[in-house]
């Protein structure tokens, strides 16, 4: 059999379940985990460090809901947990100076993205779970069905690639950001920087829907020109033998 061969549809999701799984994930990787932080700093007074390390606690809740739920675990949830403790890590850092705090932003985005360059020594890069989440309602049959996709080459290149471009990109980003933080009054950055940090993520996040699109329909393109390829074939070899 021939290694281009068409991709199987995904399975029928269910809304009901994939909007429970975008709520919760949202609201305890995301909402939370801010709500968290501001309360506890700006309310109560608590060191940044603390603070994080309490709204880690969220992610972990996510994780042992999916654990129960799904029977599996939730790499997304790692993910955020993981990028919590980074910004946690950087904010022992002790110079408190506007400027600083402007850098250990940039470290944090930064070590994301040398989190991406990691995982493209594992046995599968991380946009490949990112992927799982966004593309799957986190039952069995389509988590099975996205597991599934690993097997094409085309599939195993565009989830590398786009963990490539993500890691590259943001570690791009923070030194640029804090090559700006020296080179740029203070009030300058600050408004800067927050502009630099949400249009790397939008670009990034165009830029990585339409290269998903293009390398699905290559994809496509492939499989339906290997098809015709050995149906053609399988007509001469039937009309020689007759």
């Amino acid at each position: 059999m021939s290694a281009q061969v068409a991709r199987p549809e995904p399975p029928a999701r269910s809304g009901a379940a994939t909007a429970i799984g975008w709520i919760l994930t949202i609201g305890l990787n995301v909402v939370a985990p801010i709500i968290t932080y501001n309360t506890l700093v700006d309310g109560h007074g608590w060191s940044e460090f603390s603070a994080l390390l309490l709204s880690s606690a969220w992610p972990v809740l996510d994780s042992a809901i999916n654990l129960a739920w799904h029977r599996k675990f939730d790499e997304f949830a790692l993910v955020t947990l993981v990028f919590i403790v980074i910004t946690a890590v950087v904010s022992l850092v002790g110079d408190p100076s506007a400027r600083a705090l402007l850098i250990k932003d940039s470290c944090v985005t930064g070590l994301f993205g040398l989190l991406c360059l990691a995982t493209l020594l594992a046995p599968r890069p991380l946009m490949f779970y990112f992927g799982r989440k966004f593309a799957t309602d986190g039952t069995p049959e389509s988590t099975a069905w996205w597991n599934g996709l690993w097997q094409y080459e085309g599939f195993r290149t565009t989830m590398t690639r786009m963990t490539l471009v993500w890691g590259v990109a943001y570690v791009a980003e923070a030194i640029v950001r804090v090559v700006l933080a020296y080179v740029l009054d203070t009030k300058t950055m600050v408004a800067v920087s927050p502009i630099m940090i949400y249009g790397v993520l939008g670009a990034l996040g165009v830029w990585t829907a339409m290269y998903g699109k293009r390398s699905q329909a290559e994809g496509e393109r492939r499989a339906a020109e290997t098809a015709a390829a050995e149906a053609a074939a399988a007509e001469a070899s039937a009309a020689g033998t007759s």
